[in-house]
C-alpha cells in the first residue's frame, strides 16, 4: 500500500523539484498550502548557491502532509538531496495570532537553531522563539522529519504569515541567506 508521501507526490498537482549545488541545503516541503515558503527557499537557495528540495501543490489541493511522513526511501529526489547535503534549512508556515510577528527556530540540532535564531534577531526586527517556548507541534525535532536527516542535521524555520510577506520577507531572506553563506558544510 503506498504512503500518504507516495500518494501526495502521485497527484497530477504536486510538482517535486530538486536542485543539487552545494552540501548545504534549503527545503519547502508544503509550498504552495503554506503560502511563500517555497519562494522564499528558492530566493535563500539562488542567494547562497544552496542545494534546494522543493514540494508545491494547488491551492485546489491544500493537502498538508506531516514532514515526519516526507520519506527519502519512498522518493529518489529527497533521497538524494538527504545524501548530498550535510545541513538543512526547511521552511514552514503556521499561523497563531498571538505569533503573527513571529519565526520559531526549531529542528534536531540545537547548536545551528542557536545560530540561526541569533542571525533573526540582528537581522529582523521578527519575534524569534526557540527551544521549549515553541508550540511542541511545531518544534521540528522529530528524527523522521526531513531536516534532521543529514549528517549534521538541520534547523527548522516555521514562518507566521506576517514573516513570509512585506515588509518582513525581505530582511528574513536576507537574514537567513546569510546564515546559509557562513555554513562550513565539512
Amino acid at each position: 500500500m503506498p504512503s500518504v508521501f507516495d500518494q501526495l507526490l502521485a497527484h497530477p498537482d504536486v510538482s517535486e523539484h530538486v536542485d543539487l549545488r552545494s552540501p548545504v541545503g534549503v527545503m519547502a516541503l508544503h509550498g504552495g498550502i503554506e503560502k511563500g515558503t517555497a519562494r522564499i527557499a528558492r530566493s535563500i537557495a539562488a542567494r547562497t548557491g544552496a542545494s534546494l528540495y522543493v514540494v508545491t501543490q494547488s491551492d485546489a489541493l491544500a493537502w498538508h502532509v506531516p514532514s515526519i511522513h516526507y520519506d527519502p526511501a519512498t522518493s529518489d529526489r529527497l533521497a538524494r538531496f538527504i545524501d548530498h547535503v550535510d545541513i538543512a534549512v526547511s521552511l514552514h508556515g503556521f499561523g497563531r495570532r498571538h505569533l503573527e510577528r513571529t519565526v520559531l527556530v526549531g529542528g534536531g540540532s540545537g547548536g545551528l537553531a542557536g545560530e540561526m535564531a541569533d542571525r533573526l534577531r540582528h537581522g529582523t526586527d521578527l519575534d524569534v522563539v526557540t527551544g521549549d517556548d515553541i508550540p511542541s507541534g511545531l518544534r521540528g525535532a522529530h528524527p523522521a522529519n526531513p531536516v534532521n536527516l543529514p549528517r549534521r542535521g538541520g534547523v527548522q524555520l516555521e514562518l507566521s504569515h506576517s514573516c513570509r510577506h512585506a515588509p518582513h520577507v525581505e530582511p528574513l531572506i536576507a537574514a537567513v541567506s546569510a546564515f546559509v553563506g557562513s555554513l562550513d558544510p565539512g
